[in-house]
């Protein structure tokens, strides 16, 4: 069995047009006769992300989801303009092929990329890759040394620095997901009131300005086949900005689920950091401030945002579920999600971490 990340069959509504898909891709890509095959990854409760199979060549789709999203949100050209730009400066995107905005072709826009052929770190390893605690560790770190790369990334010699709006990025984000979350709840959800109302009461100036992922986790980058300590691939750009470094470890950490975590918390992990080796949550802030020079009394504020965050976009996939925008059975179950995070962020609130 390939130890590679592979496409399988798609899901039930997510279908795309072959006939279309096959007319776009031959405007772009040269020999590409034959049947087209379209299969999709297992991965994203956000944008849908297919493989494109023709001439022996295999290619990348990506799309917003189907059905009603929230305005401004699944941005797919500016997704690939961001990784357009970061190509020469940050050598773990792929490149870009085509970019679509003509609606009539698959009904949104949608772009084209490489393939970064490798091994995906999804919920759980390949059970055929055998690693010692001493690889894991090494790969985590490896991991977290292309966010603090990215973090170093010159924005303005990139022509990136248009993504920032000025200082402020804080109480941007804490007013923008509150404001957010407001917007997607539903009768059957919390109201994380005491949350928000601490998050703003608890704001610190912005640390810095750069270039942050804002999705930054081990199921987005892909692992060299035969040296899996090796990333060479950094994915899922959709919420790429300028903006503060900490917000953005904040928003990893919240996906960072270890091996003493609590059962619920465990039935949400979605990336292996439970493995032998891998860093605990504390181990890599300590890592990163080390290595990028920055000193911090506590981080409990940006681990409370980066889990408030979580269940915003949580409850935004859930709202569409519950409306019947969407029939994906996975989302059913994100309201108690969404619960369970409110509880996490009130206890680190409270000093109980």
């Amino acid at each position: 069995m390939s130890l590679e990340d592979s496409a399988g069959s798609i899901r039930q509504g997510e279908e795309l047009d072959n006939k279309a898909v096959k007319q776009f891709l031959a405007k772009h890509i040269e020999n590409c006769d034959g049947e087209l095959e379209i299969t999709q990854f297992p991965g994203g409760a956000s944008n849908l992300t297919y493989q494109l199979s023709v001439a022996g060549q295999d290619y990348i789709l990506r799309r917003p989801p189907f059905g009603k999203i929230a305005k401004s949100a699944h941005d797919m050209l500016r997704e690939a303009n961001i990784i357009e730009a970061l190509k020469p400066v940050y050598q773990y995107v792929p490149s870009i092929i085509a970019k679509c905005d003509d609606h009539s072709v698959l009904g949104c826009d949608f772009y084209i990329m490489e393939k970064l052929t490798g091994i995906i770190p999804r919920q759980n390893m390949p059970k055929e890759l055998t690693m010692s605690e001493a690889d894991t560790r090494s790969l985590c770190i490896n991991v977290i040394d292309k966010l603090i790369e990215l973090h170093q990334v010159d924005v303005k010699a990139a022509g990136l620095d248009s993504l920032g709006k000025g200082d402020g990025y804080v109480a941007r984000q804490i007013n923008g997901w509150s404001d957010r979350y407001l917007k997607a709840k539903t009768d059957d959800a919390t109201d994380f009131q005491t949350v928000m109302d601490w998050l703003k009461a608890n704001m610190p100036e912005d640390v810095g300005q750069c270039l942050i992922h804002n999705d930054f986790r081990l199921d987005n980058v892909v692992l060299e086949t035969q040296n899996p300590l090796n990333v060479i691939g950094v994915l899922d750009w959709e919420m790429a900005t300028i903006g503060d470094p900490l917000m953005d470890l904040g928003n990893s950490l919240a996906y960072w689920v270890q091996a003493d975590d609590e059962p619920q918390f465990q039935m949400m992990r979605r990336q292996p950091t439970h493995l032998a080796g891998m860093l605990t949550r504390d181990e890599v802030v300590a890592y990163y401030l080390e290595k990028t020079g920055r000193s911090l009394d506590s981080f409990v504020f940006y681990e409370v945002y980066g889990l408030f965050r979580l269940a915003v976009i949580i409850q935004q996939i859930y709202y569409r579920y519950y409306h019947g925008q969407t029939q994906d059975k996975r989302f059913a179950g994100f309201a108690h999600a969404a619960r369970y995070l409110e509880t996490r962020c009130l206890r680190l609130i409270k000093g109980e971490g």
